[in-house]
């Protein structure tokens, strides 16, 4: 209420005869006080009527009475300018105290007249400065604020006034330094900031801030475990935690756990909000069960952008190219306006599917009806699906007229599409230019030596492993990991450190034995290793993918799916070995890659042969 329906109130609670300015003055500030002091104010513009009313008054220098103006400034989401008028407000106030300071504070980073995190910083050095103490409110948006800034040393020294003022006790000043520490991808000291926490401290927003910790930090193992330790903690997980858990599943393509955490989201959540639903989707998709993604999808009444994006790069991870291009058109007719993202799955899709005429009309439907500027993703799909569909050259000329200039990962689509087509020369090319380009790893210097190997250009492919090694770069251990029970395996090539060992072993003997009848012989072509044929046998037989699919067959039910992730590329000889086992053991074996997914059922891939 302002205005003259202040001064009438007033006036009426002290009769027409007081007339005098004083006594007038005197009666205003009389019903102003017994006032509800929650600032009604709709706009910024009443705001400021309601301020000139308490100048008028003389009330605008007093915390107590321009506190409710202050809030409404500062934490209007909606009100261009606000956060500079809250600031004026706060600058006019006579002794603010801690509330007012964390007032202003929470307006600068909570994003809405105007997020300014260094200002908030700035404001709580001016609070110490001032002889205000902070209070358990002010260490959360302090942190928040630094968190937004990316200010780690800044971040440490607020924890030793936090400890040093005594709320290193507190849980709410404790959970903020946290998430203040994962949020600058330091998961180890966040870890030690909770640990730090007696146990009766700890709470279920300490777990969801280490379980985010870990998740920013792309520690996908920590995540599940930390998880799988709240749980039997007995604390309830909250929707943060659980989707912190279902991207880490997705990542690790642990799908027993990720089918876990939906049971509990089902049992503790009366409808799952579209952003639970969405991690559902990836999350199930990423493990190897489409199928599920897509029910869940279906059954989603509130689908977003992000939704359908989710679900069309889990198609385009299982190359169901026209399902994906399906979903797409889904979204465009829904009134979904498509943003680079769901563009770079798209394109993905047809060049796993081998779509190239739909993914070259994709890619003008981008720029011409959808108005987007394609990015260098977008690019090295294109350069991707051409090479893949074996228009070498074409993809080539694409790299040249590139407005964002060439990348690497353009230069490596084309350089694993020669390995797959058997061009030499163009190989070499495009490992030049990663040379160039300064964006080499271990794995460009591989291919180049296997192709030479293939080519039985055995000195060439002897010179471009030395290379590498002269080069300093190493390649990442190959390894192929199994969930069993919701415990992840995870196996090498020749592995034995498995305490089910010689299990192991008798079972892959068995495996092979089985295949011989169907006519299988092992495929030692893409093995670059100078020895004899018998010792490449022998190094094939134990492969990482093998040893992982063989204690899956042991260790799971019969008739349930084997689920494998492995970190290579799937070679021809896996994949013949993969599909042969399908058919004899009538299981279905699902192998995630390091590009996509292969689903192999009686004795057929997924992918068709086309990966």
């Amino acid at each position: 209420m302002v205005g003259g329906l202040v001064l009438s109130q007033a006036q009426h609670q002290v009769g027409i005869a007081a007339t005098s300015p004083a006594q007038a003055q005197a009666a205003e500030q009389a019903a102003f006080r017994g006032r509800d002091h929650r600032a009604p104010c709709a706009s910024l513009d009443e705001a400021r009527k309601a301020h000139a009313r308490h100048v008028k008054l003389g009330l605008d220098r007093s915390p107590r009475h321009a506190r409710p103006l202050l809030a409404a400034c500062a934490l209007a989401a909606d009100w261009p300018g606000s956060m500079a008028y809250a600031a004026s407000i706060f600058a006019a106030l006579d002794d603010p105290e801690a509330f007012d300071y964390n007032t202003l504070m929470r307006g600068y980073v909570a994003g809405g007249g105007g997020r300014d995190p260094a200002a908030a910083v700035r404001l709580f050095v001016d609070m110490v400065e001032d002889g205000v103490e902070p209070d358990s409110y002010t260490f959360p948006f302090v942190f928040k604020a630094c968190a937004q800034l990316g200010a780690l040393q800044e971040g440490r020294q607020l924890q030793g006034h936090l400890v040093k003022l005594g709320f290193q006790r507190d849980e709410h000043s404790q959970n903020s330094l946290i998430s203040f520490y994962g949020k600058c991808g330091e998961a180890d000291l966040a870890r030690r900031a909770f640990e730090q926490m007696e146990d009766d401290e700890q709470t279920t927003a300490s777990w969801s801030a280490l379980l985010a910790a870990y998740t920013r930090a792309g520690r996908w193992a920590e995540c599940v475990e930390s998880f799988g330790a709240m749980v039997r903690a007995g604390w309830r997980p909250d929707e943060s935690s659980m989707v912190s858990a279902l991207s880490a599943c997705a990542h690790l393509g642990a799908h027993d756990v990720g089918r876990s955490v939906h049971c509990a989201l089902l049992r503790n959540t009366a409808r799952l909000n579209t952003f639970m639903s969405t991690s559902l989707v990836d999350m199930y998709a990423k493990c190897g069960c489409i199928e599920n993604a897509a029910a869940v999808f279906d059954a989603m009444d509130d689908k977003n952008a992000w939704t359908y994006s989710a679900m069309v790069s889990g198609l385009a991870l299982h190359g169901d190219g026209r399902k994906a291009l399906e979903v797409f058109d889904a979204m465009v007719r829904e009134g979904h306006r498509p943003d680079a993202a769901v563009y770079v799955g798209v394109l993905n899709a047809c060049s796993r599917a081998g779509l190239l005429e739909e993914g070259l009309r994709c890619f003008d439907r981008m720029r011409l009806e959808h108005k987007l500027t394609p990015n260098a993703q977008h690019y090295g799909c294109m350069v991707d699906l051409m090479a893949r569909a074996g228009r070498l050259d074409d993809a080539r000329a694409l790299i040249g007229s590139m407005p964002t200039g060439p990348t690497d990962t353009a230069w490596r689509s084309l350089l694993n599409a020669c390995r797959i087509h058997g061009n030499l020369e163009l190989a070499e090319r495009a490992l030049q230019e990663l040379e160039r380009l300064g964006a080499t790893n271990a794995g460009d210097y591989i291919i180049l030596s296997d192709m030479h190997a293939r080519a039985h250009n055995r000195d060439a492919a002897a010179a471009r492993r030395t290379e590498a090694v002269d080069r300093g770069l190493v390649q990442a251990p190959g390894y192929s990991a199994v969930e069993v029970h919701g415990a992840t395996h995870r196996f090498v090539s020749q592995d034995r450190s498995h305490p089910r060992a010689d299990d192991i072993y008798e079972m892959l003997h068995q495996m092979e034995w089985q295949l011989r009848f169907e006519g299988y012989t092992p495929d030692t072509s893409e093995l670059a290793l100078d020895a004899g044929e018998e010792e490449k046998r022998r190094v094939v037989a134990a492969h990482s993918q093998k040893l992982a699919m063989a204690f899956g067959l042991l260790s799971t039910p019969e008739g349930a799916p084997v689920r494998v992730v492995t970190n290579l590329r799937m070679s021809k000889e896996c994949h013949a070995y993969s599909a042969l086992i399908s058919e004899i053991f009538g299981r279905e074996i699902v192998v995630r890659d390091r590009n996509r997914f292969h689903r192999f059922k009686r004795g057929a891939c997924s992918c068709r042969n086309y990966w």
